[in-house]
């Protein structure tokens, strides 16, 4: 196994929003940086494929809106489990980030008056939402990556990070992996290391995501020492395609909703005032479920789903600011002006990750994390349009602090760190009984069927038990050496990834035993004060808590 090795001072894992933020900002500290990603730089992550908007409290379009609604709007939309400090700098600095962005040059939608126009969102008391049609997020990332270039950063593509590097102090010094086109092993050492890799979304077979969110940032993050929290807290977007199958989680825009979108049962009923008086505009979690109990009261459609109808739109409305859509379904031979979408819910979004402090430090040192791969910003949901601005916010500021690291930094790694590393990575090529994407499959069944929607203490416990049987499955897998890209490896090392996060999600629903944001329990359906914390996991201790 060849090795290739690159020399930076601060290594960023993700080239999505929060990623390609981090990089920018250490660039400006005059720092060499490396932005290291497991797909196609700038075009593999979640941020490219986020649709609806951005939420800043600019209060263009109501008057009213304030950073402090915007605060109560997100602790109240996550059932109060935010870490309530790092809620505050979400709404605080949004609005400068996303100028920051029309300096790279973003182009958002504006009003006539010149200003931004802005959109309501579910779970928002007023109108805050900025957007770019219906392709904000690939608006943002092509902003960013051009951004990036000006910055002369230097991008490596198509190398799964396998480990971090550590030395005997528990200090991270940078990161290995594996390149998927030649299987060399691929050294980064680093005076500072940002995780932003995203969520895990392709733990359920039905899912919004990337094909590259297999918990990737979580599964290193955990394996290095650091605390992970509210790992329970999986957000299930309430609309994604059903049909076809190649296109079944896709993500329909809550933007939908947002212009005016009704959901309606097969019976033609107009339901979600039934749940919540906000109706369609209710916080995700709301509406999510109402759908799904709509699905399985026997009121669903044909393909096991609920109509979303905006054929009560003007058709110019439906064509300018909800022109991805219009598209998205024309290509399966559905004109939304004209009939309804059949839509369910889909895997979107995890509101627990890498626990940080304002700084965006772990407890590890060295070792920093931002975006979807941090936890504690959303609670335990989290409200459309704060993601988009969570990448920008803490982005910026996982990269400024790192670059402060940098002169500081300590590490000694221990060769043999390297050589144990390829030797695990060699004994994966075997012969066995299963193909990883095989136990890939049977995870996201478990997972789908268990640790979804509606959670029991039953199906929870019978699902870790089928964790273990993958786990010990995985020990007679099978992966054939191939010359050029190795999909088989790559399934073989998300795997290890998924599993182990799979494992962490169900030992947290387990231990919750109440219904709070995106975690419902059929058998505790109330949300109880007493668990108004935190759960925290670390691998080197049992789980502990945080009071909110």
């Amino acid at each position: 196994m060849e090795r290739e090795t690159y020399q930076t001072d601060v290594l960023v894992i993700g080239s999505g929003g929060a990623g390609c933020r981090a990089a920018i900002e250490a660039k400006k500290h005059g720092l060499d940086v490396v932005i290291v990603s497991k797909g196609l730089s700038y075009k593999s992550g979640c941020t490219t494929l986020a649709e609806g908007g951005y939420n800043a409290a600019f209060a263009y379009v109501d008057a009213e809106d304030s950073t402090q609604a915007h605060l109560e709007d997100t602790l109240r939309g996550g059932g109060y489990l935010n870490d309530p400090e790092l809620a505050r700098i979400l709404v605080e600095e949004a609005p400068e980030r996303l100028t920051e962005l029309e300096s790279y040059g973003a182009l958002f939608d504006r009003q006539e008056s010149g200003e931004l126009n802005q959109r309501p969102f579910g779970g928002q008391t007023y109108r805050r939402t900025c957007f770019q049609g219906d392709r904000t997020g690939h608006e943002m990332m092509t902003a960013l990556k051009e951004e990036v270039i000006r910055q002369d950063i230097r991008t490596v593509e198509e190398v799964m990070i396998t480990s971090l590097l550590q030395d005997e102090e528990g200090r991270v010094g940078g990161a290995c992996g594996i390149s998927l086109q030649s299987t060399d092993l691929v050294i980064f050492h680093a005076k500072s290391t940002i995780i932003a890799t995203g969520g895990a979304g392709w733990l359920y077979p039905v899912t919004s995501n990337a094909l590259q969110k297999t918990g990737d940032g979580y599964s290193l993050a955990w394996k290095a020492g650091a605390d992970l929290l509210d790992m329970e807290q999986v957000q299930f977007h309430p609309t994604g395609m059903l049909y076809p199958d190649s296109r079944r989680g896709v993500l329909v825009t809550e933007a939908v909703r947002g212009e005016g979108g009704r959901l309606i049962n097969s019976q033609g009923e107009r339901f979600m005032t039934k749940y919540d008086s906000r109706g369609e505009l209710a916080t995700r979690d709301v509406v999510a479920r109402a759908i799904y109990n709509e699905i399985m009261e026997g009121r669903g459609t044909e393909n096991g789903g609920v109509y979303l109808d905006v054929t009560h739109l003007p058709a110019e409305v439906i064509e300018e600011k909800l022109e991805t859509m219009l598209l998205q379904f024309q290509d399966v031979g559905v004109d939304i002006r004209e009939e309804p979408m059949e839509v369910a819910p889909t895997a979107h979004h995890f509101m627990g990750g890498t626990r940080i402090n304002p700084q965006c430090e772990t407890n590890v040192p060295n070792l920093y994390a931002a975006g979807e791969a941090a936890g504690g910003v959303h609670g335990a949901n989290r409200l459309g349009g704060n993601a988009l601005a969570e990448t920008q916010v803490f982005g910026r500021r996982a990269g400024e602090y790192a670059a402060e690291n940098v002169a500081k930094s300590k590490f000694k790694l221990n060769p043999a760190f390297l050589e144990e590393e390829e030797g695990r990575i060699k004994k994966l090529f075997r012969e066995g009984d299963y193909y990883p994407f095989q136990l890939k499959k049977e995870l996201q069944e478990v997972m789908w069927n268990n640790v979804a929607i509606i959670r029991r203490e039953e199906s929870l416990k019978s699902a870790l038990n089928d964790i273990h049987v993958i786990r010990d499955k995985m020990a007679r897998m099978k992966l054939p050496e191939v010359h050029g890209y190795n999909q088989h490896l790559l399934d073989a090392l998300e795997l290890e990834n998924m599993v182990l996060i799979a494992e962490l999600v169900t030992k947290s629903a387990i231990i919750r035993e109440e219904s709070r944001g995106a975690h419902y329990r059929a058998d505790f359906p109330k949300t109880r004060d007493e668990w108004k914390k935190s759960i925290v996991l670390n691998k080197s201790r049992n789980e502990e808590y945080l009071a909110r």
